[in-house]
């Protein structure tokens, strides 16, 4: 694994491959009662969950970071394992993968990490996690601009929202009105090949407060998207 981490300029240290190599063991024996994974093979999951994550990292900042539809813990889990200076909240809905995500922070004896069970729209709305976070993460949940309404209330002025994406210049486009909506700002679509195929880490900066009415609920983030 640190040979393909290498190649792609990211550093891996013995301890941090160690780790997760313990966390590809537990999302094979957990993927059939929970299927957190389409990818099932062990070198795929080093480069499309792995790497994929890790490609992102360096645009996370330091500090409390919510991690939204977190599902097997991608990126979460490689950000928690590269990052000691992040703490981590993975945010969930389904109980059973949330079970997942403890077991996960159990066996690798993550100290910066943490699983809430519930929904973005949701926990976003509480004094507790509304604009408390330094960085926001979400990959697969969603197109950008419903993923900017559940994301960005939860990040503080001066926070960024990074998304993993696979080619996004359409979605990025369609996200304008959106982003700028809920106080954000469009930083840097940073585009790169992974083995053959397209990636994008997105990064929004906050700029202003977030709306009060944002996000507005009952599923129009998806049904209807700013």
């Amino acid at each position: 694994m640190r040979a393909l981490f290498e190649r792609y300029r990211v550093n891996l240290s013995e301890k941090q491959e160690e780790k997760l190599l313990k966390y590809a063991d537990l999302l094979e024996e957990y993927n059939g009662r929970f299927n957190l994974t389409a990818i099932t093979d062990r070198e795929e999951i080093f480069v499309k969950h792995f790497l994929d994550s890790a490609l992102g990292i360096s645009c996370v900042q330091p500090g409390n970071l919510i991690d939204i539809g977190s599902g097997g813990g991608l990126p979460a889990v490689p950000i928690a394992v590269f990052r000691e200076d992040v703490f981590v909240t993975m945010l969930e809905a389904t109980g059973k993968k949330c079970d997942f995500l403890n077991a996960v922070i159990e066996t690798l004896n993550l100290k910066n990490a943490r699983v809430l069970n519930g929904r973005a729209e949701e926990y976003s709305r509480m004094q507790t996690y509304r604009e408390r976070f330094d960085c926001c993460t979400a990959r697969a949940v969603a197109r950008m601009n419903t993923l900017c309404e559940y994301a960005l209330p939860f990040v503080r002025v001066g926070g960024s929202f990074v998304a993993y994406k696979g080619d996004a210049a359409e979605e990025t486009a369609e996200a304008a009105r959106a982003i700028a909506l809920l106080g954000g700002r469009l930083k840097e679509e940073k585009r790169m090949e992974l083995e053959g195929a397209c990636r994008t880490i997105v990064v929004v900066e906050k700029v202003k407060s977030t709306p009060p009415q944002y996000p507005r609920g009952r599923g129009k983030e998806r049904k209807q998207p700013l």
